[in-house]
C-alpha cells in the first residue's frame, strides 16, 4: 500500500514572561515536495496550501512558500522572525522531509544533498534544526507560539546498494515547559499519505483531519489533538495500519484559535496521560506544590574565558535564588547584590550563576523565594553547551554587525575580519563580495574550538589585501542553524554598514 511517513510537531504555546495581550497573529507556512537529491514527496505542498488557507480564515497574517531550497527557507524564516513582536501569536507550519540524528530533529530544504553513512555533517550543514526555530520565535517575546511540522519520518537518504546516513525511526520528543507538541504518529509508527489508490483526498491522512478540527469553533488545542487522534487512528485501522498521533501538553490553561472555549465540547475529550500532561488553570497565587509557570526563570548563557555565566530573569519580584546542577546534591544560594529592589524594598538577589568551562550538557534546577518569602519548587533549565555557545555568539554578531569588517591603509588597502574570527563558533559560512552587493566568494575561517571559542589561532589569517580602487564590500553569514544574515554592505572609505 503506498504510504508516506510523516511527522507533525506542534511546538509551542510558549508564554512570554511579560503578561501582555496578543497583538497580532502571524504564520509562516512552507511545503516541500520537489526534492532534488532525496526521495520527492507528493502532498506536502497541498498540505501547506490548505493550512495557509485555514490560518488566513482564523485571522493570521500568512507568509507562505512551496518547494524552497535552503536559501529560500532561510529568507522565509528571517521574514517570519521580523514580523513577530512581543505579545504576538506565532504559527509555523512545515510540510516536507524531516530527519532525526542523535535526538535532534532537522527540517530538510529541497536542495539537501544525499548523505551516506558517516556523513551526518551534510545534514547538519544543509538543513534547519527544529529546536533552533523554537528558540528564535520564543526570543521575539511572543505570547503564544504554535509550530506545526508535517514532514516525512522515513529515511529519505536510503538508496538501493548504499547505506544512507543513520537516523532515528521517528522524531525525538521536544516537550518542555510552555510547549504543545503533537506528532502525526507515535514513536516507531509510520503515518499514511493516503489509504489506497482510490483515496482522492489531496491531503495526508493526518492533515485532512487536523485542519478540519482546527476550523471547528470553540475547541482548545488539546481538544483538536484528541479529536484528530481518534479520527486518524480509526481510519488507519480500517486499512490495517497502526497510526495513532501522540501529543505532549506542557502549557497552563487552554488556547483556542477559533472563537472562545465551548464548555460543552470540553466534556467530549479526556487528555491522555501517557501522551499528554493535563492542562490546569493557573491559581491566583503561586502554590508551593506547583511552580507558577508565568514566573518561570528565563536563562541567558554567555561563554567567557573562565567558563559560563548564566543570567536569570523573572517576571515577578523574587527575594532569593538557589540552584544546583544535575539531579542530586544540595542547592546553593546565589547571594544578594548591594542594590534594593523597589518592588520588595529588600536587597536584590544575585541573578548570575557561574559554571566551569567543561560543564557537560545537563539540567540546571532553579528555585526562588517570592515576595512573601515562600520558595517555589525547582524549575528545570536545560544547558546545552554547543547550542548555548552558538546562540550567544550569534547574538553578539547581530548586535555588532558594524564591526564585521574594518578597512585600513597599510602598504595598500586591506580589510580585517578579526571580529568574525572571534565569534566563528556561530558561523557555518562567510561569503563576501568585492565591489559588489552580491556576496559570491567564500571566506575561509578556522574551525571552532569549544575549549577556547573566542581565541584566534596564531596561524589564522585575519585580513586580506584588496585592489586599491575597491569602493565597497558585501558580507553574508550563514549561521550554524542554516539561516542566513542580511547582506551587509561596507564602504572602504567609511567604516560600518549601511
Amino acid at each position: 500500500m503506498p504510504k508516506r511517513t510523516f511527522f507533525l510537531v506542534a511546538l509551542g504555546l510558549m508564554l512570554s514572561l511579560t503578561p501582555a495581550a496578543a497583538q497580532k497573529r502571524v504564520a509562516l507556512v512552507i511545503g516541500n515536495d520537489s526534492y532534488k537529491n532525496v526521495t520527492p514527496l507528493r502532498k506536502a505542498a497541498n498540505d501547506a496550501q490548505r493550512m495557509a488557507q485555514t490560518l488566513k480564515g482564523l485571522g493570521f497574517e500568512v507568509i507562505a512558500g512551496t518547494n524552497q531550497d535552503r536559501r529560500a527557507m532561510s529568507n522565509s524564516l528571517t521574514n517570519f522572525e521580523r514580523a513577530l513582536g512581543p505579545g504576538d501569536t506565532a504559527f509555523f507550519f512545515f510540510a516536507g522531509h524531516g530527519f532525526q540524528i542523535k535526538g535532534e530533529n532537522y527540517l530538510l530544504p529541497t536542495d539537501v544533498p544525499l548523505a551516506l553513512d558517516g556523513e551526518e555533517e551534510k545534514v547538519h550543514e544543509n538543513s534547519f534544526l527544529a529546536r533552533r526555530i523554537m528558540e528564535r520565535v520564543r526570543n521575539k517575546g511572543v505570547r503564544t507560539t504554535i509550530v506545526v511540522l508535517d514532514a516525512c519520518r522515513n529515511n529519505p537518504f536510503e538508496r538501493a546498494g548504499t547505506r544512507g546516513v543513520r537516523g532515528g525511526g521517528g522524531l525525538a520528543a521536544m516537550s518542555e515547559d510552555g510547549a504543545f507538541v503533537i506528532y502525526s504518529a507515535s514513536e516507531n509508527q509510520t503515518a499514511l499519505d493516503y489509504t489506497s489508490d482510490d483515496d482522492k483526498d489531496p491531503n495526508s491522512v493526518f492533515t485532512r483531519f487536523f485542519v478540519k478540527e482546527l476550523e471547528t469553533p470553540g475547541l482548545s488545542l488539546v481538544q483538536v489533538a484528541k479529536r484528530t487522534q481518534a479520527s486518524v487512528t480509526a481510519l488507519a485501522r480500517k486499512v490495517k495500519h497502526n497510526q495513532r498521533p501522540a501529543y505532549y501538553d506542557e502549557i497552563v490553561g487552554d488556547v483556542v484559535l477559533n472563537g472562545t472555549l465551548d464548555p460543552a465540547k470540553a466534556k467530549e475529550t479526556v487528555p491522555q496521560q501517557v501522551a499528554a500532561v493535563t492542562p490546569v488553570q493557573p491559581s491566583p497565587l503561586p502554590q508551593r506544590s506547583e511552580p507558577d509557570q508565568l514566573n518561570a526563570p528565563l536563562a541567558s548563557f554567555m561563554r567567557h574565558n573562565g567558563g559560563w555565566s548564566v543570567t536569570l530573569s523573572f517576571a515577578d519580584p523574587v527575594t532569593a535564588i538557589s540552584w544546583r546542577f544535575g539531579e542530586s546534591g544540595a542547592f546553593r544560594e546565589t547571594g544578594h547584590l548591594n542594590t534594593l529592589d523597589p518592588r520588595t524594598r529588600k536587597r536584590m538577589p544575585n541573578p548570575s550563576i557561574q559554571l566551569d568551562a567543561d560543564t557537560p550538557e545537563g539540567t540546571l534546577y532553579i528555585r526562588y523565594a517570592d515576595a512573601r518569602g515562600e520558595w517555589a519548587e525547582p524549575f528545570p533549565v536545560k544547558f546545552d553547551p554547543v547550542g548555548a555557545l552558538e546562540k550567544s555568539q550569534r547574538e553578539i554578531l547581530e548586535m555588532t554587525s558594524g564591526n564585521w569588517l574594518s578597512f585600513r591603509e597599510f602598504n595598500g588597502l586591506m580589510v580585517y575580519y578579526t571580529h568574525l574570527l572571534s565569534y566563528r563558533c556561530a558561523i557555518r559560512e562567510v561569503r563576501i563580495g568585492i565591489d559588489s552587493t552580491v556576496p559570491d566568494k567564500k571566506l575561509a575561517l578556522p574551525p571552532c574550538d569549544p575549549r577556547d571559542p573566542s581565541s584566534v589561532p596564531s596561524s589564522a589569517q585575519s585580513y586580506m589585501k584588496l585592489p586599491p580602487k575597491t569602493k565597497v564590500m558585501s558580507v553574508e553569514l550563514t549561521y550554524r542553524d542554516g539561516t542566513t544574515s542580511e547582506v551587509k554592505t561596507y564602504r572602504a572609505d567609511q567604516r560600518g554598514n549601511r
